[in-house]
C-alpha cells in the first residue's frame, strides 16, 4: 500500500508507502479530542478511508491499527486517561 495517512485530532501522520507485514511506529501526542481516520492507496490504487475509534485529549498508551484486505482495518486501542492538569 502507498500513501498511508493517520488523521486524529489536531494533526496527522504518515508514509509513503508499506510493505505487507510491515510496522510502523509513531509517537503522537493528543490534543484535543476526535475521530481518528486511516486513508491509504490500494495496490489495486483504489483510495481506501476507515474510520477508527474516537480519541479524548491527554489518553497515553497504544493503538494498534492493523490494515486488512478489501479496504478494512482493525483498531486495537489500549489507552487510559493521562494526568490531569492542575492549575
Amino acid at each position: 500500500m502507498k500513501l498511508l495517512e493517520v488523521d486524529y485530532p489536531s494533526a496527522s501522520f504518515g508514509a509513503d508507502k508499506l510493505a505487507v507485514d510491515e510496522v510502523f511506529h509513531y509517537r503522537i501526542q493528543l490534543r484535543g479530542s476526535g475521530l481518528l481516520k486511516v486513508q491509504y492507496t490500494a495496490p489495486d490504487e483504489r483510495q481506501v478511508e476507515v474510520n477508527g475509534p474516537v480519541v479524548v485529549e491527554r489518553q497515553e498508551g497504544q493503538l494498534q491499527i492493523v490494515l486488512l484486505p478489501g479496504g478494512k482495518a482493525e483498531f486495537y486501542p489500549q489507552l487510559t486517561d493521562g494526568p490531569t492538569q492542575t492549575h
